[in-house]
């Protein structure tokens, strides 16, 4: 940083314009993009998933609370882990504070990990997070949406994870899914990011 360039206030206002153009552009195609992701066509979800929560076993009908819309974070967190994935507490950190606006808005949302309850339940205290966090230990929810894998997957090095065949050797991935319930509780997935995609939940990225 000490060889960055240094200039005067009009040349530094020319390329600000410059870049605020740029920054213009971006927002626009972001509400574009924003809009094209509402406009994707749902999948019912046939699956009956029954999750441990704090509050005892809950399907994933329940985990709604009685709003239309859900929305999950895919939180890395193995059975055989001790802690939480470090990039995904930074992630936490983020949303934590806005789940109550969300719910304002007809939106629950839910933390969801692999590990048992009790393993991550003594995490999140110790972080200091009061989000709803659920287990979907003994489940095949973390395999049906393409967040966890196993170990014959790992030893060929190749999983399929953010809609493709990559090479990775961990056993979890971050994401975050969408789902609605409509009027008679069938349930529909609406969407699901993973990897780089993530960064948008993410502001202090933004500010780094």
């Amino acid at each position: 940083m000490t060889n960055h360039k240094v200039v005067s206030r009009g040349e530094w206002l020319i390329t600000r314009r410059e870049l605020l153009r740029k920054e213009k552009d971006f927002t626009r195609l972001r509400d574009e993009l924003n809009q094209d992701r509402r406009n994707l066509p749902w999948r019912k979800v046939d699956t009956e998933y029954v999750f441990d929560s704090p509050n005892g076993k809950e399907t994933l009908a329940e985990l709604f609370e009685g709003r239309t819309q859900l929305l999950v974070y895919h939180f890395m967190f193995d059975p055989g882990w001790d802690e939480g994935c470090k990039s995904c507490s930074f992630w936490a950190d983020n949303y934590a504070g806005i789940i109550v606006h969300l719910n304002h808005r007809d939106v629950t949302m839910v933390t969801i990990s692999k590990a048992p309850l009790a393993k991550f339940e003594a995490f999140r205290k110790r972080m200091g997070w009061n989000f709803k966090w659920v287990s979907s230990f003994g489940t095949a929810f973390n395999r049906d949406y393409h967040v966890s894998f196993t170990s014959e997957e790992r030893e060929k090095g190749e999983v399929y994870y953010n809609y493709g065949t990559s090479t990775f050797s961990g056993s979890e991935a971050p994401g975050i899914s969408g789902f609605y319930k409509d009027m008679d509780g069938t349930i529909y997935h609406t969407y699901s990011c993973y990897a780089a995609g993530l960064h948008m939940l993410n502001g202090g990225l933004s500010l780094a």
